[in-house]
């Protein structure tokens, strides 16, 4: 892809309402894009079906909701979950009586897992045990969805998996270095992804984000052709990353997170949907804004992007609400730094001559770099600093109507979409804002 296509105006939904049908592919857990786009779902009137990751057991092996966490889970979606368990990836999948790819993981040291080599044969036969297993739940899924969705009614598949790091504890002492590390504990990214760890949590990352979208997308065919021929229409939305347009010396301009390993897999949801697009097929990937959440805490310094959309909202109209939500921010700050002071240093560090080659569209996503880690970490600790309270920050604010734009944005744009990848910059997510809390 050689450049990224912007959503231009607020779109509308003319296509889902009363008894139409909303189904989240993938488990709603904490804070996440998700929820903003639920919460549409329901107000549209939509019946709300959901699925479940599982729940392993003593042996790692999957197991289904036991009915009180099923009840548990249905209250904090709002509909009714199809309790087969449904994750994705391979990292806990091995023939049987052989190591995982998370046991592999696990041999390995903070001082050797450069050198490390892994059994690429073995790695191939976890991974097709993943997604045989992956797409045998899939399609018991689809079955019992078909039951549930009467003739005539809209279907709206959201999308929402995305991750798979193993849970073994030397990747995040890596992650940690990756990440976060300044100085002499700078570790630079590109050593991860050479290393065969990286390239096995590559893999990973490529069944969680992006094939498991191709596979719903094969296994909701038959479903997908009943509905069609009823007069019902079917759309499909997911999650994307690559960069967000936010204000740098009051332009928009396109930026990105840097080192984001995911990247690769992102990618590749992308190709998901253009090739379902291509086939007639109404997919499409949604590049959101950068926020803050329980999985991209990992990243520090990705919220440094989200900040500038308090002066995006005041050059889309600002107003009443924006002026009540920039002394919200004002007041979490400490009592001698103000909102400007903050803005200013997010502007400094954008144009930071450190920061220019990465803004490179076509290189995405690149390598890190120990000048580049120690400036967004560094800034991004110093503003946490001027916050009065560590745990009640401005990114926090603002994330949470990030999520809210984000999903009527969405949930609008999946009644017609006009292309299978789209970008929801920060002009456009302070004009929803500035609409919806107009009044």
């Amino acid at each position: 892809m050689k450049t990224s296509l912007p959503l231009k105006k607020i779109p509308q939904n003319t296509l889902f309402g009363e008894g139409d049908v909303f189904v989240l592919f993938g488990e709603l857990f904490g804070r996440g894009y998700a929820t903003g786009l639920l919460d549409q779902a329901k107000a549209a009137g939509m019946k709300v079906i959901g699925i479940t990751v599982g729940r392993p057991d003593a042996d790692n092996a999957l197991r289904a909701l036991t009915a009180e966490e099923l009840a548990e889970a249905e209250a904090n979606l709002g509909g009714k979950i199809i309790n087969i368990p449904l994750r994705a990836g391979f990292e806990l999948d091995a023939p049987a009586g052989t190591a995982t790819p998370t046991d592999l993981v696990n041999e390995m040291t903070l001082d050797g897992w450069q050198e490390h080599k892994l059994d690429w044969d073995h790695l191939a036969k976890c991974r097709e045990i993943g997604t045989e297993r992956f797409n045998t739940a899939l399609s018991q899924i689809m079955e019992q969805l078909d039951g549930m969705i009467p003739e005539g009614k809209n279907v709206f598949f959201a999308h929402t998996m995305a991750g798979g790091i193993p849970r073994a504890k030397v990747f995040m002492a890596i992650a940690n270095r990756i990440y976060k590390g300044r100085g002499k504990r700078y570790m630079p990214s590109q050593a991860l992804v050479e290393s065969d760890l990286g390239k096995l949590i590559l893999q990973n990352f490529e069944e969680v984000t992006a094939n498991s979208f191709g596979y719903l997308l094969q296994a909701s065919k038959a479903l997908r052709e009943r509905i069609e021929a009823s007069g019902g229409e079917v759309r499909y939305t997911a999650y994307g990353y690559h960069g967000t347009r936010v204000l740098i010396d009051d332009e928009y301009c396109w930026q990105t997170y840097t080192n984001y390993t995911q990247g690769f897999a992102k990618m590749r949801l992308e190709d998901h949907a253009s090739e379902a697009w291509n086939n007639g097929v109404k997919a499409t990937v949604f590049n959101c804004p950068e926020i803050r959440t329980n999985s991209s805490d990992v990243f520090a310094g990705i919220e440094l992007s989200l900040l500038p959309l308090l002066s995006a909202l005041k050059k889309e109209g600002g107003g009443a609400w924006v002026d009540a939500l920039w002394q919200r921010c004002q007041d979490m700050l400490k009592d001698d730094v103000s909102v400007e002071a903050i803005l200013k240093k997010v502007n400094d560090y954008q144009t930071d001559a450190v920061m220019q080659p990465f803004y490179n569209f076509e290189a995405w996503p690149m390598p890190n770099s120990a000048e580049q880690v120690d400036l967004t970490v560094g800034t991004s600790q110093e503003i946490v600093e001027l916050h009065k309270e560590r745990n009640k920050l401005v990114s926090d604010e603002l994330s949470q109507h990030v999520l809210t734009a984000t999903g009527m944005l969405i949930f609008g744009e999946a009644s017609a979409p006009e292309a299978p990848v789209l970008w929801l910059d920060h002009d456009l997510v302070a004009q929803q804002l500035i609409q919806v809390n107009a009044n």
